[in-house]
């Protein structure tokens, strides 16, 4: 499971240096295979291969004319590309959402369980300031015993 967050940087040519405790955990769990995406374009969701398939084989249980299905493939294809890491620990962030998120230069990598997310670093901290966790997102979280 990933948790936490790490600081890195994503080079000129678009590579993301995936901090070493991530890194360790993928090599142990995963391989090297991901699929790198976006569902909004603000951040760049990292799956290991197999933790996608699980999100498809969900979605191949989602009659094909329904709209949100529709969405939600078209905005993961757009932002999305298969990806290998290489023996240095990088992995190529899809052009489209490097520009999109602003994910060059530093960066912060958090572990989101199943999955990484890679956000702009002062994007970031702006927008979890203009949008703190509110009383009613805890009354939410609450009943789910959190």
């Amino acid at each position: 499971m990933f948790r936490g967050n790490q600081p890195t940087r994503v080079d000129d040519k678009g590579r993301l240096k995936v901090p070493a405790e991530f890194k360790r955990q993928l090599d142990e769990r995963y391989g090297n295979q991901f699929y790198i995406t976006s569902r909004d374009g603000v951040v760049a969701e990292i799956y290991p291969l197999q933790e996608w398939q699980k999100i498809e084989d969900k979605l191949a249980q989602v009659p094909s004319f329904n709209s949100a299905k529709k969405k939600l493939l078209g905005l993961v294809s757009y932002y999305g590309q298969m990806a290998e890491m290489d023996a240095q620990g990088r992995l190529l962030i899809p052009q489209i959402l490097r520009e999109k998120a602003k994910v060059v230069g530093d960066v912060v990598v958090f572990g989101m369980q199943n999955h990484l997310e890679v956000a702009n670093h002062e994007s970031f901290k702006q927008q979890m300031e203009a949008n703190p966790l509110t009383a009613e997102d805890e009354q939410a979280l609450a009943g789910y015993g959190l």
